[in-house]
């Protein structure tokens, strides 16, 4: 009877997100719910201390990427930037490859340290006037961005700084570029793979005679009359939040030191926190801040008269985009602390092979949690010793392993209650009827990657 509760709150809030109504208001339901068919007398403690605990702590450390990241999309929008930089790629690339211009760029934003939430208010703007202006669906806009931004540069390149190749280091004592060679080999079939879906998916739109579609929401507005910038400085700001994010990744600690702390009255103790923990938050709200300081420098002019209206506009969307993820984030709490979740992990404990059973694992709970960096935590925290102890056995290297949980954190945690899909779609303007099939799609893409990597690691014993 656990287990059916476990999976029934799950399949309820994949179907309330897939039929468009809001996550905000059905995960706390969908959790609690859960909650009182195991005991109902933890209803309001495991709400108020578990539930709106992880919500807030979410939010507490993450709104403030968020909402630099919705104003810095706006700004590149309104500045023009984003229509240069289309312009620029149509005349490199050519009109037939702009999916690829959309992944690639989005590819180069998070492998250069961005928040991936970031990245889909980045690369929104000129994805959407490069479709529109080369007639392809806006629907699969969404799925050209996921395979960018939540592909194989969150978790498969070797040295990716995104948290789910950060999280393995700990229990495998690996580092971010362990087995490099298997993620190239895992890099170049999701590539690969995921352009001829997404490319086919456009062919057999052109063949119906589908072009971008009408009645959006959520449209970048584009002033066909602003004179073009400069391709080199409308990306610029592009290239100083990457650069910017790997130099303060890399010298906050430094700056600091082990534990941060301020004081603002002798009267009063310190504030005090450990750096390891904020510093990569910290680096990617400097890098944004200097990114959004670089379109002023460069667009003032063009800036001062719409910012009070597009900066509103940017705020709201960054709430409602961090409280959906704040909230899903809460669900994965809850949902991890069921009875019928231990069955689950327990099960899963029970696969012989090491990578397989490591695979399945943390793939299974990243989907069961909604979340990647959540799933990859609680299979490691549960079963890192089962896993390295079966390696051990098998001659296994720590680094094969380190790579193999990374990649399988991105698989299946793209179900339509995941926070990166839902704020990725809200973003786009678009809903999980006209966009998930093709996300979902790139899922199962970065799904085979794994085992496809696993074949070839015991084919080869290359690493």
């Amino acid at each position: 009877m656990s287990l059916l509760i476990c999976l029934g709150a799950l399949a309820f809030l994949m179907f309330v997100a897939y039929r468009g109504f809001s996550v905000i208001l059905f995960a706390p339901v969908a959790a609690m719910a859960a909650v009182l068919l195991t005991d109902p007398s933890a209803v309001p403690v495991v709400f108020s201390g578990l539930f709106m605990d992880k919500l807030v702590g979410f939010v507490k450390l993450y709104f403030p990427v968020f909402l630099l990241g919705a104003v810095f999309g706006k700004v590149i929008e309104m500045s023009g930037f984003s229509r240069a930089i289309v312009s620029a790629i149509i005349r490199i690339l050519g009109p037939g490859q702009a999916v690829l211009a959309v992944v690639l760029v989005g590819a180069v934003l998070t492998y250069g340290g961005v928040s991936l939430f970031v990245v889909v208010f980045a690369v929104y703007p000129f994805g959407a006037e490069l479709f529109r202006q080369v007639g392809i669906p806006k629907r699969l806009l969404p799925a050209a961005v996921a395979l960018g931004a939540f592909g194989f540069t969150m978790d498969t390149l070797p040295g990716t700084p995104q948290i789910q190749n950060i999280i393995p280091t700990t229990f495998f004592h690996t580092t971010a570029y362990a087995a490099p060679i298997l993620g190239l080999v895992g890099t170049a079939f999701m590539l690969g793979v995921g352009i001829a879906y997404l490319d086919f998916r456009r062919r057999q739109a052109l063949k119906a005679g589908e072009g971008y579609g009408t009645g959006h929401t959520n449209e970048p507005k584009i002033d066909k009359d602003q004179p073009l910038a400069n391709p080199v400085i409308a990306i610029l700001p592009l290239v100083v939040v990457g650069i910017a994010n790997l130099l303060l990744n890399r010298f906050i600690p430094g700056w600091f030191g082990p534990e941060a702390s301020a004081t603002l009255n002798p009267a009063q103790p310190a504030l005090t926190m450990a750096t390891n923990s904020v510093a990569p938050i910290w680096a990617v709200m400097g890098a944004l801040l200097l990114g959004i300081l670089t379109v002023f420098l460069f667009a003032f002019r063009t800036l001062a008269a719409q910012f009070a209206e597009g900066s509103k506009q940017a705020v709201g969307g960054a709430l409602l985009a961090s409280l959906n993820t704040a909230t899903e984030y809460g669900f994965g709490a809850v949902i991890a602390a069921l009875p019928g979740f231990m069955l689950i992990s327990h099960a899963l404990a029970s696969i012989p092979n090491p990578l397989i059973n490591e695979a399945i694992s943390v793939t299974t709970l990243a989907g069961i949690t909604g979340s990647a960096s959540g799933g990859l935590s609680i299979a490691l925290a549960a079963m890192a010793d089962q896993f390295i102890a079966q390696a051990n056995a098998a001659g296994i290297p720590m680094e094969v392993l380190h790579r193999v949980a990374a990649m399988a954190s991105g698989g299946m945690d793209t179900l339509p209650h995941n926070g990166a899909v839902i704020t990725l779609l809200a973003v786009c303007g678009l809903s999980h009827r006209q966009s998930y099939g093709d996300i979902f799609a790139i899922t199962l893409v970065k799904t085979s990657a794994v085992f496809f990597v696993i074949g070839f690691y015991y084919l080869t014993g290359l690493y």
